[in-house]
């Protein structure tokens, strides 16, 4: 495991002794609570910018999911979105969360909601970047899916970090040095680290069921609530052009920012602007 670098990541590192497995996460400032959540091949160093902008005015907690970052890679867990939805909610109701803003990137979206919808009542707001949390049906992304479950491709996530050394650090990542790089290519340095991430990229076409139910769930149970997307156009994975449109007709109260210049990892192609947006659409409330 890493020796990580507080330059890099200059938060307390805090644990919770969930049923499934030990989860790390930070718990950074006071104030309004925001629940960040990242996707695949993530971790909460993600959004080490971001959370370092904002805890001045706001609680910012982020995560890492089971067989993620720091968090524990229990044998007998199965990784799939189902039970990291589940984890994530007793992690809320663990650090009794109220009036909390959702922030999810990537699989951190539909996980992060899906732990939400039933604790709307918690919920203060959703803000969404580069991410889906309805049923994945272009055919690039479930051929994807397809590819990344067989034998030939399990065996290269695992083995050789795939998912992390061709396409976070490959030449659609972003820009990232060195020692930066690192926090994401060595915080799993075995075959055995890596179970989680291997298998995220089938549950594309393996979550269709949930994601079919979270969709009517957080356009019923949710969709009240202010939300924000701040989205990476350039993004290949989640393109603004089909995916923005579901955002919209999901929640009443939508604000949407667009980066043009900007793909997948918005956290770290545009961490001031994310940190901002925050900001602007879910102010501190005068006391």
């Amino acid at each position: 495991m890493i020796q990580i670098d507080r330059t890099l990541f200059p938060f307390r590192s805090r644990w919770f002794a969930a049923p499934e497995g030990r989860i790390h996460y930070i718990d950074e400032g006071s104030g309004p609570a925001l629940l960040f959540c990242h996707g695949s091949p993530t971790w909460s160093f993600l959004f080490r910018k971001v959370v370092a902008s904002l805890r001045d005015d706001y609680r910012c907690i982020a995560v890492d999911h089971l067989g993620f970052g720091l968090s524990e890679r229990p044998d007998d867990f199965g990784y799939t979105v189902r039970e990291h939805i589940a984890v994530l909610g007793e992690v809320i109701d663990h650090l009794d969360l109220d009036d909390y803003v959702i922030v999810g990137h990537d699989w951190g979206g539909p996980i992060g909601l899906g732990a939400s919808t039933g604790r709307g009542d918690r919920l203060r707001g959703a803000v969404l970047t580069n991410t889906a949390f309805w049923p994945i049906t272009a055919l690039p992304n479930r051929l994807f899916s397809a590819a990344m479950g067989t034998t030939t491709m399990q065996r290269r996530i695992v083995e050789h970090n795939f998912l992390v050394e061709k396409i976070l650090l490959g030449r659609f990542g972003p820009p990232l040095s060195d020692v930066e790089a690192d926090h994401y290519r060595r915080v799993q340095p075995t075959p055995d680290d890596r179970r989680g991430l291997a298998v995220i990229p089938t549950e594309i076409t393996a979550a269709t069921p949930l994601l079919t139910t979270l969709e009517h769930d957080v356009a019923t149970l949710i969709r009240d609530v202010p939300a924000l997307a701040v989205w990476g156009m350039r993004d290949k994975v989640f393109p603004a052009k089909s995916c923005l449109p579901r955002v919209a007709a999901a929640f009443d109260d939508l604000s949407v920012v667009e980066l043009p210049d900007v793909g997948h990892f918005t956290a770290e192609e545009a961490p001031d602007v994310l940190a901002e947006s925050i900001a602007a659409r879910f102010p501190v409330r005068a006391a």
